[in-house]
């Protein structure tokens, strides 16, 4: 009976003990159960007890100053603390906390890759040892390198491990963390049966699953949900609701929704979030698209477009693909910009398709999505090589078309879903600027003019962290191209070969001469489409067209 499930905080969260393995729900702050984790702290604060925790999370339920990030703000402060030994987060940049723990190796920090996490809750639930995977062969994933390990202690102690394993003289890994003995997970609403749904929520993430892994066979623990409201007995439409009863034992009402239970970062509740409601599509809701200030990013997202556009005439239908954070998310306003919208379903890691996909604190939620899946379905579209396409930013990139999307030695930002994607798409787009620092780079009447270029390299002999690896995507068939403003180079056997440059430069000095390393050059080499370097966005849409009225599908 529900009245045995509906308690007071304390009372539920008195079933986690010291050196528990909780596993918490949420994607930034949407299906982070916020209320339940700052109770937990402060019952640790006030008694000392539960302490030694290891936190597994889908992704990371935080955003700077919000959820687990408040937490670790505090944790940062007190050399003492025994609060958490160690966490299995897929992304930490939301937490400069966390962050700079992990580079003070204050506890065990380790980062497998989002879909790689998901995934795991639902191995684990389904009683097998972990994820066996191609994902990570050749990244910093591979136990040949760190293993997922983000420093040292988290090398040493090794409470997450992947390990490889040859399987018909082929290479795989196999991911292993500490099945969790506490859930703390989140929905909308709970009936008097028990029943969880997710109405109100941004996305069904993986609650469902970790609920699952924490009921799981030998060693079945508790599932506790924070909720919004309450209903009665039977009340609940069937196909609303989205954890059972029986999975669930204790259930929290938050009591301030604005502060404990926002759909996302910058908004407590929204229908056209949570895919209740579909808005006519206006010019203010495109307005939220992120646009381009620099001219340097417009070109590099043109000519991104251009890419999927030209593979729209080729497959000769609309495309299903990904774009990450950086210059590809321009490409769906310029797309929206010039009338493409129709021809490209964007997906949303956590589950949304299509509509208006929002960034920064509210990434991970879309504004009308055409439709919203679990997060493990959504990544079987990525490794699975179901979608037709991703683009993906850089920050390095080496000879071998290896990629550091985000690594820095000062800055470990986990990896989020960028393996996955990138190693499961058939075809991946990376996209960014040439060179990093203070830059002038302007365009017009067709030729790119570079007045001062910036003075950090990005194509490196060396790479901080190797995220997706090249010589693994050549061994597996894919067609990677990488794309910047002045340059174009695609994945071959041999590594980078360069195959376009901007009209207007010369190739040696503001090419070559800005990399680590001599890329091969291609006997044709071609100059990237003029189009791109006009001020107005005219001459990009007649090209496009052209293209898509070839192919009939304009």
């Amino acid at each position: 009976m529900l009245s045995n499930k509906v308690v007071g905080v304390r009372d539920a969260l008195s079933v986690i003990k010291d050196g528990d393995v909780v596993a918490i729900s949420g994607f930034n702050l949407t299906t982070a159960p916020e209320y339940l984790i700052l109770e937990l702290f402060e019952m640790y604060k006030e008694t000392g007890h539960p302490n030694n925790l290891f936190i597994i999370s889908d992704t990371l339920p935080a955003v700077p100053g919000r959820g687990l990030d408040k937490v670790f703000e505090e944790l940062y402060e007190d050399k003492n603390q025994n609060f958490i030994r160690g966490v299995l987060m897929p992304f930490i940049g939301w937490s400069p906390a966390l962050m700079k723990m992990t580079l003070e190796n204050r506890i065990e920090v380790y980062s497998y890759a989002i879909g790689t996490t998901s995934y795991w809750f639902r191995e684990v639930a389904s009683g097998r040892p972990g994820l066996l995977t191609k994902v990570g062969l050749g990244t910093f994933l591979d136990p040949r390198i760190d293993g997922g390990a983000s420093n040292e202690i988290a090398k040493e102690k090794k409470t997450c491990k992947v390990e490889l394993m040859d399987i018909n003289g082929e290479e795989w890994l196999m991911y292993t963390a500490p099945t969790p003995d506490v859930a703390l997970i989140r929905g909308t609403t709970i009936d008097t049966d028990g029943n969880l749904t997710m109405t109100e929520e941004g996305f069904y993430g993986t609650v469902l699953n970790i609920a699952q892994a924490a009921k799981a066979q030998p060693n079945p623990g508790k599932v506790i949900a924070q909720v919004k409201y309450v209903a009665r007995k039977d009340t609940i439409p069937t196909r609303d609701v989205v954890v059972p009863a029986p999975l669930i034992d204790y259930a929290v009402v938050s009591p301030d929704a604005d502060k404990y239970h926002r759909v996302s970062g910058s908004y407590v509740t929204d229908p056209r979030l949570s895919g209740q409601v579909k808005a006519q599509k206006t010019k203010e809701l495109e307005s939220l698209l992120p646009t381009p200030d620099k001219i340097r990013d417009r070109i590099a997202a043109g000519r991104v477009l251009i890419e999927t556009m030209r593979l729209a005439a080729q497959l000769k239908k609309p495309l299903f693909g990904n774009l990450g954070i950086g210059i590809p998310v321009y490409v769906s306003w310029l797309a929206g910009e010039l009338g493409y919208s129709d021809l490209l379903a964007l997906t949303v890691e956590p589950g949304p398709v299509g509509g208006i996909a929002l960034v920064g604190q509210d990434f991970g939620v879309a504004i009308s999505p055409q439709a919203i899946i679990p997060m493990p379905d959504m990544f079987s579209n990525y490794e699975g090589g179901i979608i037709d396409f991703a683009s993906l930013g850089f920050m390095q990139i080496d000879d071998k078309g290896n990629v550091n999307p985000s690594y820095s030695p000062v800055r470990v930002s986990g990896p989020g879903g960028f393996p996955v994607i990138s190693a499961g798409s058939p075809r991946t787009f990376f996209a960014g600027g040439f060179t990093a620092g203070k830059f002038d780079i302007e365009a017009d009447n067709g030729k790119l003019i570079i007045k001062q270029d910036g003075n950090i390299t990005k194509f490196n002999k060396e790479l901080v962290k190797i995220v997706f690896s090249g010589p693994q995507a050549v061994k597996s068939g894919k067609h990677i191209l990488y794309i910047t403003e002045r340059a174009v180079f695609q994945l071959t056997e041999k590594g980078l070969k360069l195959i376009e440059i901007a009209p207007g430069i010369d190739v040696e000095k503001d090419v070559i001469a800005k990399m680590d390393f001599k890329p091969e050059v291609a006997d044709d080499l071609k100059t990237m489409p003029e189009c791109l370097f006009y001020k107005d966005l005219d001459p990009l849409k007649d090209y496009i067209d052209g293209i898509l009225k070839d192919a009939g599908l304009l």
